[in-house]
This record gives structure tokens, C-alpha cells and sequence, in this order.
């Protein structure tokens, strides 16, 4: 086969993309389906150029993680779990009480649930910013609405 004719596949490195911000209103959005289509864009999935071994991804701001739906009973019947690292120290607290009482760690769980598990999926995770209401330190970053 001529030379000439050949494909290379293109590879991004470490430093050749531009990161975006988006934002996303995660009012009465369904968590499951804002936590997928967030973790497409930290992982880069969205754009051409991506890469599975390299972040490729945009930072994503979520605001209102207040208002989030949480559809049919699963806010009194899902339970989120932990471990103190003590015999007997599992703590149960239900989707309901946590979208009270920390807003914030329901949206990120569910987003680092869908991320790669390894270092790579640490690194697109801290491009995650979760906020309870409506205001955000990052105005300045100028961010693109997300649409859901």
C-alpha cells in the first residue's frame, strides 16, 4: 500500500487541548441522567479528540444539587452506605436525608460512579464543582450552559 494513502490516528497528549467550563442547572433533572451526561464531558467523550488514556475533558460546574429529582421512592427507600473503619460502624443515611442535609455528595457520588476507576478517573473528578443553590466563585471562568 502506498504511503501516501496511510491513516494515522490521532492521539491528544498531555497539553495539547483547551479545557471549557460548562455549567449545569441541575434543577428537577433526574440524578442518574445529569450524573451520565456530566460524566461524558469530564471524561472528554463529548469532543473529537478524545482519548482513553489521557483527560481530555472539560470542568463542569452543577448548581442548584439542591433541587435534584430523585424519581419514584428512591428517596426513601435508597440507602446510602458507609464505613467508619470500626466493628460494627456502618452507617446507613437514606437518598433523602443526604440530598438534605449535603446536596453536593449525592451529585459527586453519583458522577464518580460513572468515572474510570484509577487515577485517571481522580484526575476528571477534581474538574467536578458541585454547589447547593444557585451561586458559584467561578463567573469569571465564563461558563457554557450544558443542556440536559
Amino acid at each position: 500500500m502506498p504511503t501516501h494513502l496511510r491513516r494515522q490516528t490521532y492521539m491528544a497528549r498531555k497539553g495539547d487541548l483547551e479545557r471549557s467550563w460548562h455549567i449545569v442547572d441541575a434543577t428537577d433533572k433526574p440524578l442518574g441522567r445529569l450524573a451520565a451526561e456530566v460524566a461524558t464531558v469530564l471524561m472528554g467523550k463529548h469532543r473529537p479528540e478524545y482519548t482513553p488514556h489521557v483527560d481530555t475533558g472539560d470542568f463542569v460546574i452543577v448548581t442548584n444539587a439542591r433541587h435534584v429529582a430523585l424519581t419514584g421512592r428512591k428517596a426513601e427507600q435508597r440507602l446510602k452506605l458507609r464505613y467508619t473503619g470500626y466493628p460494627g460502624g456502618q452507617k446507613a443515611e437514606t437518598y433523602g436525608s443526604v440530598r438534605e442535609r449535603r446536596p453536593e455528595l449525592l451529585v459527586q457520588d453519583a458522577v464518580r460512579r460513572m468515572l474510570p476507576k484509577n487515577r485517571l478517573g481522580r484526575v476528571m473528578l477534581k474538574k467536578l464543582k458541585v454547589y447547593a443553590g444557585a451561586e458559584h466563585p467561578h463567573t469569571s471562568q465564563q461558563p457554557i450552559p450544558l443542556e440536559i
